[in-house]
C-alpha cells in the first residue's frame, strides 16, 4: 500500500545529563549480532543471480549431464546486471557460481564441467570474475552460491573424496575474488539424491580462515539462516535468535521454527528472506516478473519484520537482465522512496515513559543514525513493567495523514520486545499492534490516520530494558 510514514524512533545523545556521571549503557540482551551481521542487517534489500546451464536447458533442477556446449551466452554483461541492483536499491549482489547440476561458472582447476568446456569467451571466460569485477566498479559487495549437492560430479556420495572437491572449490572462489561479503549453502536436495555425508563444519571453519568478516548462510547459519520459505515472508513473530542445536540443515520440518525464531534461542543467526522476482529461479521465456503491489508485500513481509530481503533477477540466454525485470525493479525501489521518503514524524518532540539519562533521552528519537537509541531509566526497567514512548507532532503537521508506523530496535544491544502497541491522540483502540520489532517492524494501517501523538507501548520484553533505534528514512 502507497503512503506516508510516522516512525517512532530512539537515539543515544551526545550530551551528559546532569551534573554527575553520564549515565552508562544497559546491559545488552544475550545473544547479540557480530559487526558484520550488523552490516548485513542494515543493507535490508541485496540482490540474487540465478544464471546456469538451467538458463539455456528451460529447467529449474539440472541432471547434471548437460553438455558444457550448451553454455553460450551470445552478450553476457556483468555491468548490465548491476544495473538491476542499482534499480533495487541493492548494496550485496550474491552470485550462483555453481548450482545442483554442478556446471561451474568459474574455470575451476578441479573438473572439467565449467566455462572452460563451453563456446563461450573460446572457453576463457569466468562470469565470477566479469562478475565480481563489474560489483566492485559500482561499489557492490559480492555474495557467492555453492551448491552442495552436485548431480555431475563422480565423486559425490564418496564422502571424503567429495568433500575434499568441494573444499578445494571453496579455495578457489574466496582466495581468488577478491573479498566476499556472504557465502551461501543451500540445503536442497532431491529426495532420490544420492546419500551423502557433507562436512559443514570443516566448511565454515575453513571459510571463516580464508575470509574472516563474511557471513555465512545456511539453514542454521552460523551468521545468517534460511527463513523457511521461498516467498519472502518472515513469520508476523520474528526473532533473530535461535538454538542451532535444533537444526540439521537440509531437514524437513524445521521450516516453521526458521520462520518465527526463538526467544530462548542462544546464537544470534537473524533471517534472509530469498524470492525471485519471476515465478522461477532461472529464466523462463514464458514467465514475467511479480507485479508492484505483490512486490511491496514482499518488502512488508521481510524488511518490514525484521529480515533483509534477498531478491533474484535471472538473467536470460542473451546473458542479460530482461529490461522489463529491470524496469520493475526500478518501479519497486521508487515505491519504496517514495513510501519513507517523507517522515511524518520530522520535526516531532519526544517524550518516555522514563529516561535513563542524557545520552539515552527521547529528545533524541530523531537524528536518524543508526548507532543511537533511547533507554528508559534503570529503576523502571527493574520494575517489571511496560514502557512507552511518544512523538507529539508539530501542530502544522498533525492534519497530514499516515498508514505506516515504522518501529527499530538498537538491535546491537539484542532483541528484548515481545508485545507492542501504536496509539494515536490517546485512542483507546490500538491502531497497530504485534509481537517482535527487530531491526524493523512496518505497520501498514487499515486507513491512513491523522493525529498529533503517536504513543508506542511496549507491553513485554525479554531480559532487560528495551532499546530503540533510530533509523535514516
Amino acid at each position: 500500500m502507497m503512503g506516508r510514514c510516522a516512525s517512532p524512533r530512539c537515539a543515544l545523545a551526545a550530551a551528559r545529563g546532569g551534573g554527575g556521571a553520564p549515565a552508562p549503557p544497559p546491559l545488552p540482551v544475550l545473544p547479540v549480532p557480530t559487526a558484520a551481521q550488523l552490516r548485513w542487517q542494515r543493507r535490508e534489500v541485496i540482490m540474487f543471480f540465478h544464471f546456469g546451464m538451467n538458463t539455456f536447458t528451460d529447467s529449474e533442477w539440472g541432471t547434471g549431464r548437460e553438455p558444457p556446449a550448451a553454455f553460450r551466452p551470445a552478450a553476457l554483461d556483468a555491468s548490465q546486471w548491476m544495473d538491476a541492483a542499482a534499480a533495487a536499491g541493492a548494496s550485496l549482489v550474491v552470485l550462483v557460481a555453481k548450482h545442483h547440476d554442478g556446471f561451474c561458472l568459474w574455470p575451476s582447476a578441479h573438473t572439467a564441467h565449467s566455462v572452460r568446456a563451453s563456446p563461450w569467451r573460446g572457453g576463457r571466460g569466468d562470469v565470477v570474475r566479469e562478475f565480481a569485477d563489474a560489483a566492485r566498479a559500482r561499489g557492490l559487495d559480492i555474495g557467492i552460491y555453492l551448491s552442495p549437492w552436485d548431480r555431475h560430479d563422480k565423486r559425490y556420495g564418496r564422502e571424503v573424496a567429495y568433500n575434499e572437491y568441494y573444499l578445494a572449490q571453496l579455495h578457489e572462489l574466496l582466495t581468488g575474488y577478491g573479498s566476499v561479503s556472504e557465502i551461501w549453502f543451500d540445503g536442497a536436495k532431491g529426495k532420490n539424491a544420492t546419500n551423502m555425508t557433507y562436512h559443514f563444519q570443516e566448511w565454515f571453519q575453513t571459510v571463516r580462515q580464508l575470509q574472516s568478516s563474511i557471513n555465512i548462510f545456511s539453514d542454521d547459519g552460523p551468521d545468517l539462516r534460511w527463513v523457511g520459505d521461498e516467498n519472502g515472508s518472515a513469520g508476523s513473530t520474528c526473532w533473530s535468535t535461535i538454538n542451532r542445536s535444533k537444526i540439521t540443515i537440509g531437514e524437513a520440518g524445521i521450516e516453521k521454527y526458521l520462520n518465527t525464531g526463538d526467544p530462548r534461542g542462544k546464537d544470534w543467526v537473524p533471517p534472509e528472506c530469498d524470492v525471485s522476482i519471476r515465478p522461477g529461479w532461472f529464466w523462463h521465456k514464458n514467465e514475467t516478473a511479480k507485479p508492484l503491489p505483490e512486490l511491496l508485500e514482499v518488502y512488508y513481509n521481510s524488511v518490514g519484520r525484521n529480515c533483509v530481503l534477498l531478491l533474484n533477477a535471472p538473467p536470460n540466454t542473451t546473458g542479460l537482465v530482461d529490461a522489463a525485470d529491470i524496469a520493475r525493479l526500478r518501479e519497486f525501489r521508487a515505491a519504496v522512496t517514495a513510501i519513507f521518503g517523507t517522515d511524518l514524524a520530522a520535526g516531532s518532540a519526544a517524550r518516555a515513559s522514563s529516561e535513563r539519562g542524557g545520552r539515552f533521552a527521547a529528545a533524541n528519537v530523531l537524528d536518524g543514525r543508526d548507532d543511537t537509541y533511547w533507554a528508559p531509566a534503570a529503576a523502571e526497567a527493574e520494575d517489571g513493567g511496560g514502557y512507552w514512548i511518544e512523538l507529539r507532532r508539530p501542530a502544522s503537521a498533525a492534519a497530514r495523514k499516515f498508514n505506516v508506523v515504522r518501529i527499530q530496535e538498537h538491535v546491537a544491544m539484542g532483541q528484548r520486545v515481545e508485545r507492542h502497541e501504536v496509539y494515536v491522540d490517546g485512542g483507546g483502540a490500538a491502531v497497530a499492534s504485534g509481537t517482535t520489532v527487530g531491526h524493523k517492524r512496518l505497520h501498514r494501517l487499515g486507513a491512513p490516520v491523522a493525529g498529533r501523538t503517536v504513543r508506542v507501548w511496549l507491553a513485554s520484553r525479554r531480559g532487560g530494558a528495551p532499546s530503540l533505534g533510530a533509523g535514516d528514512e
